[in-house]
């Protein structure tokens, strides 16, 4: 438990499985009571149960859908409210496209941008005035190592994302609001299953574990890094991405099952 963290709220999304549950997890470890946003009640509530039973903390449930309107309007509600002060944000909710950009609906283009890029402005927008108004806080936006690739739509949502995190953790550390864009690359999680992606087309040195990524991004942002990327291995790849060759960098396809 950490003395910065300890009995303060952490709102989190996408909390019912992979990295945002384990952020749950560890940030109930360290004595946050926990608002746990995602689509689905019944896991969102077993979930919440769980860390209760085991942590001692407070886990309220907010089951919403971060691309649509009303589900963000429902979570942005939550972390306006003075009486109920969040000081913890983790915009980390996401989905993947399997599919080249010309093989996919438009439509899912649009979902997928929105929940990346604009919903995570708007969630961070909606913290951060109690945030300044209370003189600090934290906001973790959850990218990915392919924010410094080439590869497709995905990419560049995430690399949009980094950005933003460096800009307004630049503008408001001053002011006490750390905001750290954590960049994990393959990480062992429900992500691809969910896409229905081949998890063979990445050699088995480059995946990591949840709670390594998880423990590095809270850590750099208890530090104030912009930005987090979690192992050795994903730190030399963006290094290296700065001054490659597009093509060399780009990376393996993405095949379905």
């Amino acid at each position: 438990m950490t003395a910065e963290s300890s009995g303060t709220t952490a709102l989190i999304t996408g909390a019912s499985a992979g990295l945002g549950s384990e952020f749950a997890r560890q940030l109930a470890a360290q004595g946050c009571n926990l608002v746990l946003v995602a689509r689905n009640r019944a896991r969102l509530e077993e979930t919440a149960a769980g860390l209760e039973r085991r942590y001692g903390i407070t886990a309220e449930v907010l089951p919403a859908d971060l691309t649509d309107d009303a589900g963000v309007a429902a979570v942005v509600a939550r972390l306006s409210d003075p009486q109920r002060p969040v000081g913890i944000l983790v915009n980390n909710a996401g989905i993947g496209l399997l599919h080249n950009f010309e093989d996919n609906p438009i439509s899912e283009e649009k979902k997928h941008l929105k929940l990346h890029g604009e919903t995570a402005m708007e969630l961070t927008h909606a913290a951060l005035k109690g945030m300044l108004e209370r003189g600090g806080g934290r906001i973790i936006n959850v990218a990915s190592i392919a924010a410094f690739l080439p590869r497709g739509t995905y990419s560049a949502a995430k690399a949009w994302l980094v950005s933003f995190s460096r800009w307004a953790n630049l503008a408001y550390r001053q002011r006490g609001i750390k905001v750290t864009a954590v960049c994990p690359g393959f990480t062992h999680t429900e992500f691809h299953d969910r896409m229905g992606m081949d998890k063979s087309v990445a050699p088995s040195w480059a995946w990591l574990h949840a709670e390594r990524v998880v423990r590095d991004g809270l850590a750099d942002n208890e530090r104030g890094k912009a930005v987090s990327i979690p192992s050795k291995r994903y730190k030399v790849l963006a290094a290296v991405a700065r001054v490659a060759p597009a093509k060399l960098v780009a990376g393996p396809p993405r095949k379905p099952k």
